[in-house]
């Protein structure tokens, strides 16, 4: 055992994660890494991190379902979400859930340990600060589309079912860019 500090990294993005775990290491702290909620939680069974950054994002088991998982199992943990769809309805929702703070991908060790830092405070009230504005309609709705894509694991007919679109419509859809706030 380690006397350092824990943290518990989750990320499906294996150079983003293992990039991070290295500098969070240089930094003085003991990292364990998972790539996915499943791999979490079965870590935090045995070592209880103090605490947790967790992508939202993520095959399967979304961060959100994991952060409230990882907080049953380890009531004190403090967890930072790491969100590469900066948007303020999936913060709030973190936070509501028990995350402390939340950092935009791409991110770097400082960003992390600093949303840590301020985690007592209410992280909601970072939001201007770090540029976060309330979704416009079009974004909301382009970011609802790529989740849903996402777990269906990039099957535009069956994402276009869930969404109650035709597929073309959907793939024209997907053919722009994302809206601009």
């Amino acid at each position: 055992m380690s006397d350092r500090p824990g943290i518990l990294l989750v990320d499906d993005d294996e150079r983003l994660r293992e990039r991070l775990a290295l500098a969070l290491w240089d930094r003085g702290y003991e990292v364990r890494t998972a790539k996915d909620a499943t791999v979490a939680l079965a870590v935090a069974e045995v070592w209880k991190p103090a605490r947790a950054v967790v992508d939202l994002r993520m095959p399967g088991m979304s961060g959100l379902e994991l952060i409230r998982n990882l907080r049953a199992k380890v009531p004190e943990v403090e967890i930072v979400v790491l969100t590469g769809y900066g948007s303020i309805a999936t913060a709030v929702d973190a936070v509501r859930l028990g995350a402390i703070g939340y950092v935009n991908k791409p991110a770097d060790a400082d960003e992390v340990l600093a949303a840590f830092d301020r985690g007592e405070a209410d992280p909601l009230d970072s939001v201007e600060e770090e540029g976060w504005q309330t979704p416009s309609l079009a974004r909301a709705e382009w970011e609802h589309i790529q989740a849903v894509l996402a777990e269906t694991g990039g099957n535009i007919s069956e994402a276009a079912r869930r969404l109650g679109l035709h597929r073309r419509t959907l793939q024209r859809k997907l053919q722009k860019k994302p809206p601009k706030d």
